[in-house]
């Protein structure tokens, strides 16, 4: 099964949202539901903290009180369940990921349908034919639009140009070139760790799909997993002993949290995280001037990113979905996307990412420009595939994060690793 492409993605259902919803903006009211409480279930990444930063403005226009369920990644998905399974009005709106449980969640009928909402009620200045056509055709599930993009994110090559200058390195081209420099650095720099990147068995797949892709490997081939194909193996392989033999001890704990700080504190000549991370690899300034940024390096099927994006979805038990419909509406709007923009916080918005200011700051620092033509890439190459294109995605992400993980621990060789994983993701395919 090839991966899916964001760039590839047809506009007709976004079409179809602006042309109606034109007609009833100057209908709309932002004080429509003011003294309502909407609970947003959010995720403490960067995304939700710039967001949120803004949450007294939201209230302010519209009267309505902002109640905010926050949690880490792992957590907030463990208080969705719960939540989900029991009915509960609890949460009005939530943060997900369509391109991780998208179709697991729509098919358990947990996402409220937009559809509608996004053609009728909307204000003059939100502009929905202005998000990311691709990202919203991603968010949508057998015809109902599930959630509204917030941002467009990928992994990406942050590395120490410093590092690399006093190591007589260049910039990696390629794979291969990733690693000879983390064997050079590791004999030239014995004070800082080579390279990073996740190594958390639920997170893995955000990083090893790029990797898995860039070499020409596939999740799926012929209905069945290929994680022990040539291409399969040569992935595994590469991202585990990259980590293994270069990266920090306890890697296998590592998300996006270690690795930022790792990076930013000056402990990482290399790390692969989320583009999402500028802003807080930044933090303090101290790697504003020695950072260099790109996609990841190329493999012999050259570059082909991960590209995703949060929406933000309407719970389908949430008594007062018009009244949390506003706050998604808020919260997506050009003026709330182009205020996240400048900390950092990719838009899903091409006019926000022309928007003078922005541009402007974007202009101030070489790292900011490096960050950016980055994106660029991720947002006309990128890939969606992250994980088993399947309802149970996320179950799959265990089983490659699995596999990463025996061979960093050298728990297994790479043929038992594999083919542990194939049968059981064999056994999630079955069930699609």
């Amino acid at each position: 099964m090839k991966a899916r492409m964001l760039a590839t993605h047809v506009a007709l259902p976004v079409l179809v949202i602006a042309a109606s919803g034109q007609a009833h903006a100057a209908d709309f009211d932002w004080m429509k539901f003011k003294g309502k409480t909407v609970t947003f279930l959010a995720n403490n990444n960067p995304v939700a903290q710039a967001l949120l930063t803004y949450k007294a403005d939201f209230e302010k226009l519209t009267g309505m009180t902002l109640k905010v369920d926050g949690y880490q990644e792992q957590q907030m998905r463990q208080r969705l369940v719960t939540v989900m399974n029991a009915n509960s009005d609890e949460v009005d709106v939530f943060m997900t990921l369509p391109s991780r449980e998208g179709e697991q969640f729509a098919a358990a009928g947990w996402y409220g349908d937009l559809t509608a909402m996004a053609k009728n009620d909307v204000a003059k200045d939100y502009d929905p034919n202005g998000l990311s056509q691709a990202l919203l055709k991603a968010a949508t599930f057998n015809g109902k639009l599930t959630s509204m993009p917030m941002n467009l994110e990928g992994p990406i090559f942050y590395y120490r140009t410093d590092i690399f200058k006093k190591c007589g390195l260049e910039a990696p081209k390629t794979i291969k070139d990733v690693e000879a420099a983390a064997e050079k650095i590791k004999a030239c720099d014995s004070t800082v760790t080579p390279f990073v990147s996740r190594g958390l068995k639920p997170a893995v797949a955000y990083t090893f799909s790029n990797m898995l892709h860039n070499i020409g490997g596939t999740y799926i081939a012929g209905g069945k997993s290929s994680l022990c194909s040539a291409k399969g193996k040569e992935a595994l392989d590469t991202y585990s002993r990259l980590l293994r033999d270069f990266g920090p001890p306890g890697v296998v704990n590592y998300s996006f949290q270690q690795i930022s700080a790792l990076y930013r504190s000056g402990r990482a000549a290399m790390a692969f995280e989320s583009s999402n991370e500028l802003r807080t690899v930044m933090e303090g300034g101290a790697r504003l001037k020695d950072t260099g940024l790109m996609p990841f390096p190329a493999g012999e099927a050259g570059q082909v990113p991960t590209t995703i994006g949060w929406g933000m979805a309407v719970s389908s038990h949430s008594k007062q979905p018009d009244a949390a419909w506003y706050f998604v509406q808020w919260a997506t709007s050009p003026e709330v996307q182009k205020k996240m923009a400048l900390q950092g916080i990719a838009p899903p918005r091409p006019s926000v990412a022309k928007d003078p200011e922005y541009r402007k700051w974007i202009d101030e620092e070489p790292v900011r420009k490096e960050w950016q033509a980055a994106l660029d890439v991720l947002a006309t190459k990128g890939s969606s595939e992250v994980g088993y294109p399947i309802v149970a995605n996320p179950q799959s992400r265990e089983f490659i994060g699995q596999a990463v993980q025996d061979l960093i621990l050298k728990q297994k060789p790479i043929d038992q690793a594999c083919a542990d994983a194939d049968k059981a993701l064999d056994a999630l395919i079955a069930l699609n």
